[in-house]
């Protein structure tokens, strides 16, 4: 017998890996673009699925941002079921592109959203992503170029459950991209490379083109893992504040009318870094907002610089200083 080729046997090993999790019998959803990550993704899905009676469905999400995008996409459907899925299945989403936060954002929050209710729709148990080890390290170089903090650092979770039991799930995060198309090439799968990976108006695009190559260049190979081992050791750290956080904020947060306070002793006892997790974590919890840092410090002054200042206004909330507790009340009351 040919001996198996060593991307086809890494992949399918970090898949296996991923489905201990998932329980028997159970349907989880690959999404598949045709490119070389979704697709050896969902080869060895369903490869790896066999063993443990899991359904494998693919989705593929038509955002229609480009020329023959349904045709694209019919194309990876047929792909995916000459792979052996047990049903491919199709969907177009409309990208809403007024929201500010750019076309990429807008068609990632479209094809979630379409990812999550065909899921829900199917009684999926989770819904498999194929972001590799060097997508992570792009998410991590752009969070350190934005200033955006721990949180932003920690990157892409590999498994994560949403409020709905819907598992997402990334088998991929510690494999490199060139290992994925290595898989596609020993399986004999055609591969679709969409021209957005190779626009540079994208800052993502100029980070994997450009900044990337140049680390590696100056600094020495390894750069892509480096940045990768320093998200998994910052949430490491961030679910151990969780926990910390959460066990504190049962002592020290009250719900007011039309809102939640926090006891402004409790918050001038802790450290920084948890005084302003506790803030963060208390509006992103009630109002779904994420605060930035300089947000975040503006609130925490009403506890360490006390002069008598009136409401911050904040995205969709608003935080003022009353007796001995700060007030958070949605924005308009």
């Amino acid at each position: 017998m040919p001996s198996l080729s060593p991307a086809i046997a890494e992949i399918r090993l970090a898949v296996r890996t991923a489905l201990v999790d998932i329980p028997q019998g159970s349907t989880v959803i690959v999404a598949l673009s045709g490119g070389a990550d979704s697709l050896a993704l969902t080869a060895a899905t369903v490869f790896e699925a066999r063993s443990r009676g899991i359904e494998v469905l693919s989705l593929t999400v038509d955002h229609d941002l480009q020329e023959g995008s349904s045709l694209i996409a019919s194309t990876a459907a047929v792909a995916a079921e000459e792979i052996g899925v047990d049903d491919a299945l199709q969907t177009r989403v409309e990208v809403d592109s007024s929201s500010g936060s750019g076309i990429e954002a807008a068609a990632r929050d479209a094809r979630y959203a379409a990812l999550g209710g065909i899921a829900r729709a199917e009684g999926a148990a989770a819904v498999l992503l194929g972001h590799t080890l060097d997508d992570q390290a792009e998410t991590v170089l752009l969070g350190l170029a934005r200033g955006s903090g721990a949180t932003s650092l920690q990157g892409m979770a590999p498994s994560r459950e949403d409020d709905d039991g819907l598992r997402w799930v990334r088998p991929l995060l510690g494999v490199r991209r060139e290992t994925t198309r290595a898989f596609c090439v020993a399986s004999d799968l055609e591969v679709w490379d969409d021209p957005h990976n190779f626009d540079d108006r994208y800052a993502r695009v100029r980070v994997r083109e450009r900044v990337l190559p140049v680390l590696e260049a100056e600094l020495g190979p390894g750069i892509a893992e480096a940045l990768v081992r320093t998200a998994e050791q910052l949430r490491e750290d961030a679910e151990a504040f969780d926990e910390m956080i959460h066990e504190t904020i049962e002592d020290i947060v009250e719900h007011a009318e039309a809102g939640i306070s926090v006891s402004v002793a409790a918050l001038a006892a802790n450290p920084a870094a948890l005084r302003n997790r506790i803030i963060r974590l208390v509006v992103d919890s009630e109002f779904g907002v994420s605060l930035t840092r300089t947000q975040t410090i503006e609130v925490a002054r009403l506890v360490t610089d006390w002069r008598g200042q009136g409401p911050i206004d904040l995205p969709g909330c608003a935080a003022v200083r009353q007796g001995g507790r700060i007030v958070f009340t949605a924005s308009g009351r």
